[in-house]
């Protein structure tokens, strides 16, 4: 039996080793043992839903931004995809970027690219170099994988080595709710702050290579915290790092970012 037990550890540990996935921006390593195509079924599906009982703004000033800043930081980031030959990881993303008239400060995505910005949060972000901090961040959740990274470490939590690879569709989809609650728009993504700093890191990349300037980052976060009424952050800042640790962060980041921004033409 203890032979057993250890060949399945083995073979457990072979097989996460297998799933550990490299960010290509970042060079972050993450467990990822769900099927992709399968989670982002589940997040169309979560997606209209959401979408289907709000109030989706349409022709605004602010929802043109919203779609015109989403797909310049989507078009630069599959050029940087292209460029390192890992295009196919992307390949099934189905971006969509949608403005939702709610006064909550909130934005988020799902995996797969569907992502959705809360009126709420547009006055803080005053421009679209603002509003490319926000977008850049949640489209690097998207990316990087944290969706499947947290259901990853949801099925391991749960159900050990006995579920690594072959998890039923029941099985996922029952941890896919934990994971994304239906319904509960303000805690549909609930990022640890590791993937969060990473989101950070790699958006402040992703708008300097769409041509915004990243050194707005900064300013905006102040913005943010700024927003905040009491000692409740705002909705989008409740699960994020502290206020020092991002600017120590994005301060360390900042000169490979200003180096991606001059190569998309921005004057440093």
């Amino acid at each position: 039996m203890k032979k057993v037990n250890k060949f399945l550890g083995i073979g457990a540990l072979s097989l996460m080793m297998m799933a550990c996935t490299t960010n290509p921006i970042t060079g972050r390593k993450s467990l990822q043992l769900a099927n992709d195509q399968e989670i982002s079924a589940m997040a169309v599906q979560q997606y209209r839903e959401v979408i289907s009982k709000a109030k989706v703004v349409k022709g605004t000033t602010a929802a043109k931004s919203v779609q015109n800043v989403g797909l310049r930081i989507k078009n630069a980031a599959n050029n940087y995809y292209r460029g390192i030959g890992r295009e196919a990881d992307i390949t099934n993303y189905q971006w969509e970027f949608n403005l939702i008239d709610d006064k909550q400060v909130n934005a988020w995505a799902m995996p797969g690219g569907k992502v959705a910005v809360y009126t709420g949060i547009i006055p803080i972000t005053q421009n679209d170099t603002g509003l490319a901090v926000v977008l850049g961040h949640e489209i690097s959740h998207a990316l990087a994988g944290h969706g499947n990274e947290r259901i990853s470490q949801a099925m391991v939590a749960q159900y050990g080595g006995a579920i690594l690879g072959s998890a039923t569709s029941g099985q996922m989809a029952a941890i896919f709710q934990q994971v994304y609650p239906i319904g509960a728009q303000v805690a549909l993504l609930k990022y640890g702050r590791g993937q969060e700093l990473e989101a950070d890191e790699m958006g402040l990349y992703l708008m300097a290579m769409a041509g915004y300037d990243p050194r707005q980052a900064q300013p905006f976060w102040e913005r943010m915290e700024a927003s905040s009424t009491g000692n409740r952050p705002p909705e989008f800042l409740s699960t994020h790092p502290s206020p020092e640790s991002r600017r120590a962060d994005l301060q360390k980041h900042l000169p490979k970012a200003l180096e991606y921004y001059k190569v998309s033409g921005g004057k440093i």
